[in-house]
């Protein structure tokens, strides 16, 4: 019985520390509403899911070095009132050392980004976020598409002084970067949403 302690005392005291590292998410903005802003214009939504081919996640990683691992991506499709398509918006996380972070990325017909917010991040990564989001740093990214670069602009160089912010700010880049590249090479595909409809 006192090994059983012991050892139960050990293991709590090695796990406490991983666990106290965790913190509750933050919700930024919500799904729902990332959906209405980003896709302004649109009047009826629709919901399309995509699945990636092995020769479509092949290119997506020869693009970008990140290889998509979901088993299928839920793509938000607005249409105006004549039918025609506004965008598409897709959510794309990441899990960091600090927690997970999640982005809405809205893609117009041509492919190129017509918006993006960071959704959900953790209380511990906000601080270092925030001062990105008070900058409306994704704007900077509208008009890019999938071959762009993603990168903090110059503008933000006081704020990229924190090593943290700029860490994070290069993992919604990429996340938004993901999101050009999934559309490119799921919805953008021939018989694909976008291509025509």
């Amino acid at each position: 019985m006192k090994y059983f302690a012991g050892a139960l005392v050990a293991a709590l005291a090695l796990a406490s520390p991983a666990l106290a590292h965790l913190t509750p998410p933050v919700v930024l903005v919500s799904d729902r509403d990332a959906v209405l802003t980003l896709l302004a214009g649109a009047r009826r939504f629709f919901v399309r899911e995509v699945r990636l081919s092995a020769q479509e996640k092949a290119a997506i990683k020869h693009a970008s070095g990140w290889t998509p691992d979901d088993d299928f991506y839920r793509f938000y499709v607005g249409r105006d009132e004549q039918g025609q398509m506004v965008g598409a918006l897709v959510f794309v996380g990441a899990a960091t050392i600090h927690g997970s972070i999640r982005v809405a990325v809205a893609l117009g017909p041509d492919g190129k980004v017509r918006g993006a917010d960071v959704v959900e991040l953790t209380e511990e990564t906000y601080p270092w976020v925030k001062p990105l989001i008070d900058e409306q740093f994704t704007r900077d990214w509208v008009g890019h598409d999938s071959q762009s670069r993603f990168v903090l602009s110059e503008r933000l160089a006081r704020v990229r002084s924190n090593s943290m912010t700029q860490f994070y700010g290069e993992v919604i880049a990429s996340l938004v970067q993901r999101g050009a590249l999934l559309y490119a090479h799921g919805m953008a595909r021939p018989g694909g949403t976008a291509m025509g409809r």
